[in-house]
């Protein structure tokens, strides 16, 4: 969204920012939480999820360095609904929501990206929640490790490497599932030839089979 800043646009944005690093693990805001900054992740990954009636966490999305998070609820003027937590040891800009409105009001174009972005965002959400819905968790279990593959996987002579280095709890938390049950069908599709994995990736080995 900001890769078309000048260098004395992105200066002036960081002039508004401050630095903060977080730890692997750590909450950065929780449901309820006031909406009084915007974030920008510059290393590291966040998920954004929310808490289900079960007690069950559920994932809506996993981001990458150079997205930006936090901005929906400080637009909308309203307390956090969801949670933002770090997945590894990360760097995130933080911007007041005064800040951040004045930048949009300096920068027209900006909104415009940001419309977009958020578009694109709700659409993947929108599609894991029917997937979540309609699907047992074997197919639903294919679909998450298939767009991971398409999101931030690699191709080698082995097949599609995802980069995403997922537990089987945060796989889990994805689809809405538990840890041993992802376990067993991760099990059950290295046994069919579709996946290979270890402790440190999964490699999708028959794409056209876990679509299927």
């Amino acid at each position: 969204m900001f890769a078309d800043l000048s260098d004395e646009d992105m200066k002036t944005m960081e002039a508004m920012t401050r630095m903060e690093s977080v730890r692997k693990r750590q909450i950065i805001y929780i449901p309820g939480d006031p909406c009084n900054s915007v974030y920008i992740l510059k290393e590291g990954r966040i998920k954004i999820s929310r808490l289900m009636e079960d007690g069950r966490e559920f994932t809506l999305v996993i981001l990458e360095p150079g997205e930006i998070f936090g901005e929906i609820d400080a637009l909308g003027n309203t307390s956090r609904d969801t949670m933002a937590a770090a997945m590894d040891d990360c760097n995130i800009c933080v911007m007041r929501k005064e800040d951040f409105e004045k930048f949009l009001r300096m920068k027209p174009d900006i909104p415009i990206k940001l419309t977009k972005l958020i578009g694109l965002r709700i659409k993947r959400i929108e599609n894991r929640i029917e997937n979540l819905l309609y699907k047992d968790v074997p197919s639903r279990l294919a679909r998450i490790l298939l767009d991971l593959g398409d999101e931030s996987g690699y191709i080698d002579n082995m097949g599609v490497r995802l980069n995403a280095r997922l537990t089987h709890q945060e796989l889990a938390s994805l689809i809405a599932s538990t840890r041993e049950t992802v376990s067993l069908t991760l099990g059950e599709f290295r046994a069919k030839g579709l996946i290979e994995f270890n402790r440190k990736e999964i490699i999708i080995r028959n794409k056209n089979g876990l679509i299927k």
